[in-house]
């Protein structure tokens, strides 16, 4: 069989599946509104919490980056780490609460970059069985021992750090501190009792925390300092300048020595090319301005509660969710799609997520919700949802 005919069957078979995924056309980066393939349609599948992406002055930030030049040029370590890139990392630093930072090209870089340079074959990674697929894959490819647990359980987890401390060697925890399907939060000041109990380092992706929920002290910092872990408790802390911060690539945020060792060793940022100059100046404009804007916040945790209130309300299958992520778990993948259909036909755009990015039987409507979002798109959004559920099924009439 050619490389063509084979590639063409398993495409075939996935169609077949429903689990074929189809690539939407923006016209730009959406606000609560976008035009998608030409109509214009109100977005809750953005990871946009805060409305950054379309600010003016993050945009006028990366255009004034830009001046430094359209790329970094070279890898960091060569010659293009520019001092917009310094401030950067020094303001991550800051605002999570941490010696320092290093940035990195995406959250999937970071996460395989730092999990291949602390971790070998003579060591041991713990991991939350729902963890990210960048967390996932950062595990296979180190080699470490790979040791699962099931999700968000304590026992299973100290159990599986018994099993890492009898073979010996190092061991990290790698857990994402607020899940991407889910919504829910990880037990990180359990989790981190139980690491310092078995001397292992924890690892917390802050890919859907950062920006959008911390501490008195540092309320940007995310999960972990929600659960009032300091540097200590939680050394290695990864997040996104994608999302909460409406831009690009992420970073890595803890001691002076973690972010001098992955300078040495974390291969995807020692051989890539440093991140765009525009895009170092406007997440460093995003972060500012979530730092001075506190009602960014607020605003975003209001719609939450509006959102959920409503969805209790009408009966809808809500998770126990209580960040921007509200997932409708409806199990079968012809339904959520046929769902997801109906929705974009009434103006929606809401993602349809299936396996294998979910567990089998658990496909889902994720909505996610932005301090953008006005009450009246909730209150529409609710509506058409009840009435598509209640077409095809799902809700009683």
């Amino acid at each position: 069989m050619t490389l063509d005919a084979a590639l063409k069957q398993r495409l075939a078979e996935r169609r077949q599946q429903n689990l074929y995924r189809e690539v939407k056309t923006l016209d730009r980066a959406p606000g609560p509104r976008a035009r998608v393939d030409g109509r214009e349609l109100l977005v809750f599948s953005s990871n946009d919490y805060l409305g950054l992406a379309s600010r003016a002055e993050v945009i006028a930030a990366q255009r004034a980056g830009a001046e430094c030049g359209a790329g970094a040029t070279a890898s960091h370590l060569v010659n293009g780490h520019l001092d917009i890139h310094r401030r950067l990392q020094q303001c991550i630093a800051d605002v999570t609460g941490r010696e320092a930072a290093l940035v990195f090209s995406s959250g999937y870089m970071a996460n395989i970059g730092t999990i291949c340079a602390l971790l070998g074959r003579a060591d041991n990674i713990v991991s939350d069985r729902l963890n990210h697929a960048s967390l996932i894959d950062g595990a296979r490819l180190s080699g470490a021992n790979s040791l699962r647990f099931a999700h968000n359980d304590l026992t299973s987890l100290e159990r599986q750090l018994q099993r890492a401390a009898t073979r010996g060697g190092a061991t990290l925890v790698a857990v994402d501190g607020v899940y991407s399907m889910d919504g829910d939060l990880a037990p990180l000041a359990e989790i981190a009792r139980l690491c310092t109990e078995y001397s292992a380092w924890l690892m917390v992706d802050e890919a859907h925390g950062f920006g959008v929920m911390g501490s008195e002290a540092h309320p940007l910092a995310g999960s972990c300092a929600l659960a009032g872990l300091s540097q200590d408790q939680a050394p290695i802390v990864m997040g996104t300048l994608g999302k909460a911060a409406g831009n690009a690539g992420a970073f890595i945020a803890g001691s002076r020595a973690l972010i001098d060792f992955l300078t040495q060793f974390a291969r995807p940022y020692i051989y890539t090319t440093g991140m765009a100059p525009a895009v170092a100046a406007g997440a460093l404009a995003a972060i500012e301005l979530i730092r001075d804007e506190p009602q960014l916040q607020g605003r975003l945790r209001v719609n939450i509660a509006y959102f959920r209130r409503g969805a209790v309300r009408l009966g809808l299958p809500l998770q126990p969710s209580a960040s921007a992520i509200q997932p409708l778990v409806l199990g079968c993948e012809n339904i959520v799609m046929g769902v997801a259909r109906k929705l974009q036909e009434r103006g929606f755009l809401v993602g349809a997520i299936r396996p294998p990015t979910v567990p089998q039987g658990s496909a889902r409507l994720r909505i996610t919700l932005s301090a953008a979002h006005r009450a009246e798109d909730i209150d529409e959004l609710l509506g058409a949802l009840q009435a598509i559920l209640q077409e095809v099924g799902v809700l009683d009439q």
